[in-house]
């Protein structure tokens, strides 16, 4: 018998799921030309996530930016560390395509968790990050601070593709 924990976990994931989906769904619909049928799955994509945000307040899963850091520092390193290597050597294994995404995922969380334990040390300061630029690579996930002046450490991207966030 399910718990309302166990449902509100289960919804939380269901609809950030969803979220996702119907982000990607958008862009697709959006290069076969249906730029009506992309903001459908944009705007539903936004109402999943107030569901996701809601569902996680609920759980009382935000807390201080401080709390809120560390959860970010925990599960990038569970992913880097636990998750991804075993799926990546499975896909490798398998000479499957996702152990590309898997490899580049990985690596990118490795960053993502150093990232947030530089805001973390500021924070507890009782610091913003200060001059700090984010520039996201589209292809792999890796976050440079700055300006990229060469390629992506991660996936060989050029800077010039590098996202401004």
């Amino acid at each position: 018998m399910s718990t309302t924990s166990d449902n509100m976990k289960a919804a939380f994931a269901g609809e950030s799921q969803a979220n996702q989906k119907y982000r990607a769904f958008a862009k697709k619909a959006e290069k076969d030309g249906f730029p009506n049928v992309a903001r459908l799955f944009r705007t539903t994509a936004e109402a999943e996530r107030i569901h996701a945000e809601g569902h996680l307040a609920s759980m009382e899963g935000i807390g201080s930016t401080a709390e809120n850091l560390q959860a970010a520092i925990d599960g990038e390193t569970y992913e880097y560390k636990e998750m991804y290597p075993p799926m990546v050597d499975q896909a490798k294994t398998d000479d499957h395509a996702a152990q590309k995404m898997f490899g580049y995922a990985l690596d990118a969380e490795a960053v993502h968790a150093e990232l947030y334990a530089l805001a973390l040390e500021a924070v507890k300061k009782g610091k913003d990050l200060e001059g700090v630029e984010f520039y996201l690579c589209p292809v792999c996930g890796y976050i440079e601070l700055g300006r990229p002046t060469d390629k992506c450490l991660i996936c060989g991207t050029k800077p010039q593709k590098f996202v401004l966030v």
